[in-house]
């Protein structure tokens, strides 16, 4: 009986031993992030903006996963910002995981590496993985160096390695990356702060159980 408890013990400790920590991203008071004061709060446990600004951790991060849900409004564009060297000028310095509401702008001329779950202006989703406005979502964004999988509500919406990102004009397949992202991700450091995209025009966008994890 005691060899079978310590055996017990052991599987214990191994099943459960090598589970992710996770942790919070953001404190509930934001004290441990970087915002324009009075844009972004948490209303009910649920974080949202007020205007176009960005929310920034105040530490960088490699080799994490970040997992949240976030739900849309009609027109939503928003997105999870990861790898980030400049929190001053974050878009030609990071990654940006698409948010949106795909269904809006599938009728707004935008190409398919703007939809959602992809990385925004790189790599177009595999499919239309986003729920309709007012639906909440579930995703998780696994950064390990210069590879990157983004799943939304269960499956992979984006695999990412930035090497094959040698060029700041022209995507590995053939697409053109948009002139204000001109920073190759080949050459892009793996280790930043974490963000989000606050309000575009009148479409709100909202976070909840928001928590990362260190990839060992």
């Amino acid at each position: 009986m005691k060899n079978r408890s310590l055996v017990v013990l052991f599987t214990m400790v191994l099943l459960y031993g090598c589970q992710p920590k996770w942790q919070p991203l953001f404190n509930n008071d934001l004290s441990n992030a970087m915002f324009q004061e009075g844009v972004w709060s948490y209303q009910d446990d649920v974080l949202t903006a007020s205007e176009d600004a960005c929310i920034f951790t105040t530490v960088e991060y490699e080799n994490f996963e970040i997992d949240l849900e976030f739900k849309n409004e009609q027109g939503t564009n928003s997105g999870v910002i990861v790898y980030c060297t400049n929190r001053e000028d974050w878009i030609p310095n990071s990654v940006e995981v698409q948010i949106g509401d795909d269904y809006y702008f599938a009728d707004k001329g935008w190409v398919p590496n703007y939809m959602c779950g992809g990385i925004f202006g790189h790599l177009a989703p595999t499919s239309t993985l986003v729920k309709k406005a007012g639906e909440w979502n579930h995703m998780n964004v696994r950064c390990e160096g210069q590879h990157i999988v983004v799943k939304l509500n269960g499956e992979i919406a984006a695999d990412m390695d930035m090497a094959l990102w040698t060029s700041g004009t022209e995507n590995p397949d053939g697409s053109e990356i948009p002139e204000w992202l001109p920073t190759p991700f080949a050459e892009l450091p793996t280790k930043g702060y974490i963000g989000f995209q606050g309000k575009h025009g009148e479409a709100n966008i909202f976070f909840r159980n928001i928590k990362t994890t260190a990839i060992k």
